[in-house]
């Protein structure tokens, strides 16, 4: 009895082995396909995380300014039209031809957009006639076509189309629109102006008239991550004085006529201003103001009180206005007292003659 007991118990012991055994390789046999498919899941997760090709190490490295919540209590879209002629923006057209790993604001973001958003570069949208900005996939310029539609040499190769930095249009482009939103978040009770997008503006000169080509529209937070690598010299005369292109827009260093606002006709200033200049920069300038008001009292205009900064500061103007008083009335005074005394002496030396002729005697004989 006792040798079939525990034969029964090492039976069920290696049925029990079996058992867990063959579940081990059953879950360890799995399909091919399914292996590939995870392969693949875990591939487009990197790629998710690693947003514009940007290594986690990199964003650290190069950080940029927070994006915009979309529930801010307070927004008005501007769009701008920067000059680089002008000296506060000159950094982002020189040089014109790179110089090592220095270039322009243009060619880091033609060749970001010539190298595509798969690729690790950045997407570039159309711009439209009415020079509203559209991102989406429909609007999106194929680089090969952008190049054929605006003229620009290249070659094809093994490796894939060559450009020369010599044919990329970086003279050429001297402005750009951008489009900023001057913002209060509720979350942080603090006011921003941050930039939403940028346009490279292809100016050319005909018979002394200037024709302004717009080639595309880029959004700041695909182009941000890139920026904050990229440095610009930010005074002529001290050359070592450089900054990130990223901090020069995040600062709002730039400077620029408005040209359009978010209104619910959607027009442009020149358009409501019938072409009138006077009409033009006089709307812009209340546009500049209204945005300066608002940022200077947005918690309201302080009231006036009797502080002992206010009260000594109004003391110091009667002391002063006291003085100018007295001041004024000692000249006055004293320009009478000389007016009396002039006057005197003109009626003595008067007075005097008329007597010296009358006190005359003749002699008798």
């Amino acid at each position: 009895m006792k040798m079939k007991k525990i034969e029964v118990r090492t039976m069920a012991r290696l049925v029990t082995l079996l058992l867990c055994y063959f579940v081990t390789l059953t879950s360890l046999a799995q399909p091919q396909q399914r292996r590939n498919q995870q392969v693949r899941q875990h591939q487009q997760t990197a790629q998710k995380s690693n947003a514009n090709n940007m290594t986690t190490r990199a964003q650290l490295s190069f950080p940029t300014q927070a994006s915009m919540s979309e529930d801010v209590v307070w927004r008005r879209d501007i769009y701008r039209e920067v000059d680089l002629h002008d000296d506060a923006n000159a950094g982002l057209y020189y040089p014109k031809e790179p110089v090592g790993t220095q270039m322009n604001l243009f060619t880091y973001m033609f060749k970001l957009m010539m190298r595509g958003a798969k690729n690790g570069g950045i997407p570039a949208y159309e711009y439209r006639l009415d020079g509203n900005e559209v991102f989406t996939d429909s609007a999106r310029i194929k680089p090969l076509q952008f190049l054929k539609d605006q003229g620009i040499f290249y070659e094809r190769t093994d490796k894939g189309i060559r450009l020369d930095d010599s044919d990329i249009p970086s003279k050429e482009v001297t402005a750009y629109y951008l489009k900023e939103s001057a913002y209060y978040d509720q979350a942080t009770s603090t006011f921003h102006t941050k930039v939403l997008a940028l346009c490279p503006i292809w100016v050319e000169e005909w018979g002394g008239v200037a024709e302004k080509k717009p080639l595309f529209w880029v959004k700041y937070d695909d182009l941000a991550p890139f920026l904050a690598k990229q440095t610009i010299m930010t005074s002529n005369l001290n050359n070592a004085a450089t900054m990130s292109l990223d901090d020069y827009f995040t600062l709002n260093m730039y400077k620029g006529d408005i040209y359009k606002t978010n209104n619910m006709l959607g027009e442009s200033l020149a358009k409501i201003c019938g072409n009138d200049s006077t009409k033009l920069s006089a709307e812009q300038k209340r546009i500049e103001a209204e945005l300066k008001e608002f940022e200077t009292h947005i918690w309201g205009k302080p009231e006036q009180t009797d502080s002992l900064d206010s009260i000594a500061a109004a003391e110091g103007k009667d002391v002063k206005a006291k003085k100018t008083k007295e001041v004024k009335t000692k000249e006055a005074k004293t320009a009478r007292s000389k007016s009396v005394k002039s006057r005197k002496s003109k009626e003595r030396s008067v007075s005097s003659g008329s007597s010296a002729r009358v006190s005359v005697r003749r002699q008798r004989h």
